[in-house]
């Protein structure tokens, strides 16, 4: 989609009902505004997670047009079946979650691919990021038998899926102790071999001896937060990441550099690594879902794939 449309709430109701036509337990983005395809809704992201409805508003709206949308949200909650519908008000500082049908509740699954992500109404960010469901399945598709780092880990999704799909280890860092060990359960829930994951919660800009250890690494993925106040900002500090590749990779290593900072394109990273790594050549950037339109793509999510010529 390359141009903004214009709908009422009666047309957004038929694209989130379209969208939830083969409606089953997968993880499912049914509306996406966010990325100005939408002019109308451009605050607004709805996501199916197996029974639960999830309508995120990321600014706060004319009180009559958010009555209006949460009666149609619980229109499509009573007719499709779901248990739960929780609204999310972004633009809040506290309690921005409220379950308006059912229950917040305490512990929650979303499946991906048949695997499985705990995931916590509690925070802001609530596990997984369902936009990079092409990054997992690109790697799972490369990493058996390969040494995998896991840079900005998060909840390690990423290691999920490379465990599952066959590879030898994966390391992940992240500098959140929290988010680390949500990681190790998702490992648990999924039968998975913890044996072959590791887990370092560090800042990674200061732990490179440590990270350096493990490899060298036949696949890399930084998946880092376009600014994280205090700790990271891709601005000044995603060159410092690939300053150091030519001492993390191996012989042929392919990374996986993503970002999604608006601001930001892909020239971004393509001059950083033509600057700091020209050992590393650009091969591809991965499709987006097509539940996550885009009038521009180049401020939305940006998944590029490099690989190192010798």
């Amino acid at each position: 989609m390359n141009e903004e449309i214009n709908i009422n709430i009666e047309k957004l109701k038929q694209i989130i009902l379209d969208n939830l036509e083969n409606k089953n337990e997968e993880f499912k983005r049914v509306f996406h505004g966010r990325g100005n395809s939408y002019s109308d809704f451009n605050y607004l992201v709805i996501d199916s997670i197996n029974d639960i409805l999830l309508a995120t508003f990321f600014a706060q709206i004319e009180e009559s047009i958010e009555k209006d949308l949460i009666k149609l949200l619980d229109e499509i909650y009573a007719t499709k079946g779901f248990k739960s519908l929780i609204i999310q008000r972004r633009y809040l500082k506290e309690n921005m979650n409220e379950a308006f049908r059912g229950k917040l509740p305490q512990s929650a699954i979303a499946i991906e691919n048949a695997l499985k992500y705990n995931i916590n109404f509690f925070n802001q960010n609530i596990g997984i990021f369902p936009d990079m469901k092409k990054g997992r399945e690109f790697i799972q598709d490369i990493c058996k038998d390969k040494n995998v780092l896991n840079l900005f880990s998060y909840t390690c999704a990423f290691s999920v899926a490379a465990i599952k799909a066959g590879a030898s280890k994966v390391v992940n860092v992240d500098m959140s102790k929290s988010a680390l060990t949500i990681g190790r359960e998702n490992h648990r829930i999924n039968n998975l071999d913890t044996k072959k994951v590791k887990f370092m919660p560090y800042d990674i800009l200061k732990s490179w001896s440590r990270i350096k250890k493990e490899g060298p690494y036949d696949i890399i993925i930084i998946d880092p937060p376009s600014f994280q106040k205090g700790s990271f900002a891709a601005t000044k500090d995603y060159e410092k990441i690939i300053k150091r590749l030519n001492e993390l990779a191996a012989n042929k290593c392919i990374v996986l550099s993503c970002l999604n900072a608006p601001e930001l394109d892909s020239d971004f990273i393509k001059n950083i690594f033509s600057e700091f790594a020209s050992d590393f050549e650009f091969e591809k950037r991965l499709e987006n879902l097509d539940t996550f339109p885009a009038i521009d793509s180049e401020k939305a999510l940006k998944n590029l794939v490099f690989k190192r010529n010798k």
